[in-house]
């Protein structure tokens, strides 16, 4: 109860955990961004480590998670939760005890990611056909950290469909964990509109918190997420990276510590995107190709992103692209 009543103070705000997306470098920029708007996230959750054959060494978790190095939060503060993915309940736990050694805040358990690659070796949302491993699994991490440490879940509405959520919403329920998140579709479902919030009340009957997910890409939808899921908590994804300021937009009014300047407008995302482009990874090719992956995002929130998507698409050469962005709101 003591570890609820401290991470759920007021309804929370979740950065999420997309593979290949919410990075390190991402994440320290879109946590920056909410910080600045006053509305931080109150944490966010690195992509998920695979566990497999054996205990990860440390440097396997900092390369996920460099914040460990600096009491596993960002530069703007916002902490950072731990996410593991495999299907060795003992295997798992002894993993979630050395992260926790390495300074995790939090452990989050990975029964969601769609990817065909992850489930077919029998990790992530296959496993919600096996709700008794995901009884197991969370079991025994939760009885391997030291009890201050939270130990999450997050799922999906089930694999194929949602006929096993009864069987699902048991095995949570036995597990001991301390709090749930739910993306709002099956496996099946990908990210195909629409998430059916709905389905998520069912799982309000669980004496732990439940955070939900999936298609909030404004404030209106994240009110209609509320309303239909019967949770205040919300985790968001895309549309967090779409649209930076979404975090803002949503309690703009709610909160005492919001201005009235919660939108980020272009010219201000500039500075960010360069910042952005001149962080660390291999390479430049590396950076010049994550940064057109977000700017491909951004053209669905910003439509000065859709003018500069077209001017720099086929563009390589790291320093051009930044000229065209410096330019961007002259176009």
């Amino acid at each position: 109860m003591e570890i609820k009543q401290q991470f759920f103070k007021q309804p929370v705000r979740l950065l999420a955990p997309m593979e290949g997306l919410t990075d390190p470098l991402m994440r320290q920029i879109l946590t920056q961004i909410a910080s600045d708007l006053g509305r931080p996230y109150d944490w966010s959750v690195s992509e998920f480590i695979r566990v497999t054959q054996t205990v990860l060494p440390a440097h396997v978790f900092y390369k996920y998670v460099p914040e460990l190095h600096h009491d596993a939060k960002t530069a703007s503060g916002t902490p950072i939760h731990v996410q593991l993915l495999g299907s060795e309940a003992q295997l798992m736990a002894e993993n979630a005890a050395y992260a926790c050694e390495l300074g995790a805040p939090a452990i989050d358990i990975n029964f969601g990611c769609p990817a065909k690659t992850v489930n077919n070796h029998r990790g992530g949302s296959v496993l919600l056909d096996e709700p008794e491993v995901i009884y197991e699994i969370i079991s025994a991490v939760r009885q391997a950290v030291p009890t201050h440490i939270p130990v999450s879940a997050k799922i999906r509405l089930g694999y194929t469909d949602t006929s096993r959520m009864d069987d699902i919403r048991g095995a949570i329920s036995d597990s001991g964990a301390d709090w749930l998140t739910i993306h709002a579709r099956t496996k099946t479902q990908g990210y195909k509109p629409p998430a059916y919030w709905d389905k998520i009340k069912a799982f309000n009957k669980l004496s732990i918190p439940v955070i939900a997910n999936g298609e909030i890409w404004n404030a209106e939808q994240s009110q209609r997420c509320m309303v239909q899921s019967g949770t205040t908590h919300l985790m968001l994804g895309r549309g967090a990276v779409t649209r930076p300021d979404l975090i803002a937009q949503i309690d703009h009014g709610h909160q005492q510590n919001l201005g009235s300047n919660t939108t980020l407008l272009w010219e201000d995302l500039i500075t960010h995107q360069i910042k952005f482009l001149e962080g660390q990874a291999k390479n430049d090719v590396v950076l010049v190709g994550r940064y057109k992956q977000w700017l491909g995002m951004l053209t669905k929130g910003y439509n000065e992103a859709q003018i500069l998507w077209e001017n720099v698409k086929r563009e390589k050469n790291k320093a051009t692209i930044i000229a065209a962005l410096q330019s961007s709101t002259q176009l």
